[in-house]
């Protein structure tokens, strides 16, 4: 049977025979290379069994199986630094570092995360989530290890598409300048560099790497560095011969050994080369061509949907649908985005590479020609939004919370601080659910109502949601409308492209005593609550600039305020709301309640919000204690 059909379904765990006898590393490198093959279709077996039931990443595993099996074969791990990228990958390295029985607790709650963390194993070197921090990462560990006289091999390997970004490329002009023992491995997995490889690309990276073209390679070097002429010329000559056959110059002009492409599929080609590169000095780079979703029919079919899963049938590929019964607000953003297009020709829209994730895919079908995926560059998007902004064009950012973080320079000096006209739709604001702590949008709130000149936005339910969206975009000038994953309350959407008043919330119900002021999601648990305790409830729709009367006449009408925010406390909106009674003067008591300060890790997000005391029967709870408090202080 050939591994493809091995790997088309799945297999009971008791015939991962020699998976099974694999529990670290160690275990890996006493089997004969011959029984690699045999232990990469069982490992790809065992991938696709234990995510088809818990979902997660699956397509980007599956590409690196052999590249796994391959390094932990040639490193000496974890005494070498192994550096994923991104860590959607990592799950084969998981299996292999001793996690293998953990694998059916995977994103859980008080299970396994689906990124590499240190925390969890010595294994996992760096924790990772966010993109294109593996070379600066592994740099500083090859540095570190030069202070302290450790020797060891320090290695990063890194996809395609997180090497566009611009902190990969800034490190990996660093490494060239610092000479470091450092290999980094591009993991090519879109053919996005190169032409399909061959087995003429492979024999030519091995003799590339061999001991006998090093000596040749540095020896001509050091003899011909007397006579500055003949070096120079021996030099174009060397990387002009490299240049005709592979797509290395670049990397060879950053100071890198440039070793590629070669089949990440083949185990025999990856760790002859790995092994002659583990012997070579300085930076070096090693190009592997790889199949995202390799050896399961479907994910090589669709590897974007099948990057990130939910359970599904393994022998069909047939995904669990998500719950749900009304669109989810990643789905209203794209629908407001097509919709507000065809009403307006100057309306452009910008992703940082999550073009599916951000619900931006009919648009891009529909208006080409106004859609700019910008790759894994955050920085950039903002600041090509503002130069498209100044010169007239209306552009829409869709960006996640946890990616904006990552221009926040651009945020404040090249949007905000010139008042430039430029929308961005946040999504993913608040916890995530099994994504956990490296991607929840805990802050946005926080770091971006400090900002002259922004309005920042919280729909209370989807309705609104696209009514804000609107709001925003017809402001002249930055506004930031941040909502969550997944579906709302189930409210009606209205289709036709309405606004509401800048700066102004609303009563959504009148009580006594407790007024509970609800920015954006938890809007549905407030009014829960309420009906309980009989409170008020107000959505306050705007973070920036704050109802500021609105909250005067809640205050002055109830004794006690409680405002509710899924963004960490500090400097949010309850902090707003309390920076205006402090200059007021106004003596109500107001309690604060969002996330924790702390970083809340994967689980359900019904369980992160209970962590988070933002669920119905927790807020109830906290504002029970405070009303006895107050009659107990009443009565004494």
């Amino acid at each position: 049977m050939s591994e493809q059909q091995q790997s088309s379904g799945s297999e009971a765990p008791g015939t991962f025979k020699l998976l099974n006898s694999i529990e670290y590393p160690g275990d890996l490198r006493l089997l004969p290379p011959e029984r690699l093959p045999l232990l990469a279709t069982e490992l790809r077996s065992f991938l696709i069994d234990t995510v088809s039931r818990t979902g997660g990443h699956l397509a980007a595993g599956l590409g690196v199986v052999e590249l796994t099996i391959a390094l932990h074969y040639v490193l000496n791990t974890p005494e070498d630094r192994l550096v994923w990228d991104v860590g959607h990958q990592a799950y084969p390295h998981k299996i292999l570092t001793g996690r293998r029985e953990r694998m059916n607790t995977l994103r859980q709650q008080g299970g396994i995360s689906g990124f590499p963390r240190r925390e969890e194993s010595d294994y996992d070197t760096f924790g990772t989530g966010h993109s294109s921090t593996s070379i600066g990462a592994a740099l500083g560990m090859a540095a570190a290890a030069k202070r302290l006289q450790v020797k060891r091999k320090v290695v990063a390997v890194i996809g395609d598409a997180a090497m566009g970004a611009g902190m990969a490329f800034e490190a990996l002009n660093h490494a060239g300048a610092l000479d470091l023992d450092l290999l980094v491995v591009l993991n090519d997995n879109d053919m996005s560099i190169s032409d399909p490889v061959g087995a003429f690309r492979n024999h030519l990276a091995r003799l590339l790497s061999s001991k006998v073209y090093t000596r040749v390679r540095e020896g001509g070097k050091s003899a011909l560095s007397n006579l500055p002429q003949i070096s120079e010329l021996v030099g174009r000559w060397e990387e002009h011969m490299k240049g005709m056959v592979m797509p290395g110059t670049l990397f060879e002009e950053l100071g890198f050994n440039y070793i590629g492409p070669i089949d990440g599929h083949d185990l025999e080609t990856l760790t002859a080369t790995l092994q002659n590169m583990k012997a070579m000095q300085g930076p070096r780079l090693l190009h592997v061509v790889t199949q995202k979703g390799r050896g399961y029919k479907p994910a090589e079919g669709n590897p974007r949907a099948y990057h990130g899963v939910t359970p599904f049938d393994p022998k069909t590929g047939k995904m669990d649908k998500k719950s749900g019964a009304g669109p989810s607000y990643t789905e209203i953003f794209g629908h407001w985005l097509c919709d507000a297009a065809s009403a307006d020709k100057r309306l452009v829209a910008i992703t940082p590479a999550m073009c599916s994730g951000s619900g931006m895919v009919q648009f891009a079908e529909r208006f080409p020609d106004r859609y700019y995926d910008v790759g894994i560059a955050e920085q950039h998007a903002v600041t090509f939004a503002a130069g498209l902004a100044c010169d007239g064009v209306k552009p829409v950012v869709a960006i996640y919370s946890t990616f904006l973080q990552r221009a926040y320079d651009q945020l404040i000096h090249d949007v905000a601080l010139q008042n430039l006209d430029v929308t961005f739709a946040v999504d993913r604001a608040g916890q995530v659910g099994a994504d956990g702590a490296t991607h929840a949008g805990s802050f946005d709130l926080s770091y971006a109502r400090c900002i002259p000149n922004m309005v920042v936005m919280a729909p209370g339910d989807e309705n609104e949601c696209r009514k804000l969206l609107q709001t925003a975009y017809q402001h002249e000038g930055p506004a930031l409308v941040r909502y969550p994953r997944g579906g709302g309350c189930g409210a009606q959407v209205v289709e036709e492209l309405e606004t509401l008043p800048l700066g102004k919330g609303e009563i959504r119900r009148s009580g006594q005593e407790v007024a509970i002021l609800a920015f954006g999601s938890p809007l549905d648990a407030a009014l829960k609550v309420a009906e309980k305790l009989d409170a008020t409830v107000a959505n306050m729709r705007f973070v920036k600039p704050l109802d500021e009367a609105l909250v005067r006449q809640l205050a002055d009408g109830h004794r006690l305020l409680i405002t509710l925010e899924e963004n960490v406390i500090q400097g949010g909106a309850g902090s707003a709301v309390n920076e205006y009674l402090a200059a007021i003067q106004h003596q109500v008591r107001a309690i604060n309640l969002g996330l924790p300060d702390q970083f809340i890790e994967h689980a359900s997000p019904a369980e992160q919000l209970h962590e988070a005391g933002l669920d119905p029967d927790s807020i109830l709870a906290v504002i029970e204690r405070a009303l006895e408090a107050d009659s107990n202080r009443a009565v004494g």
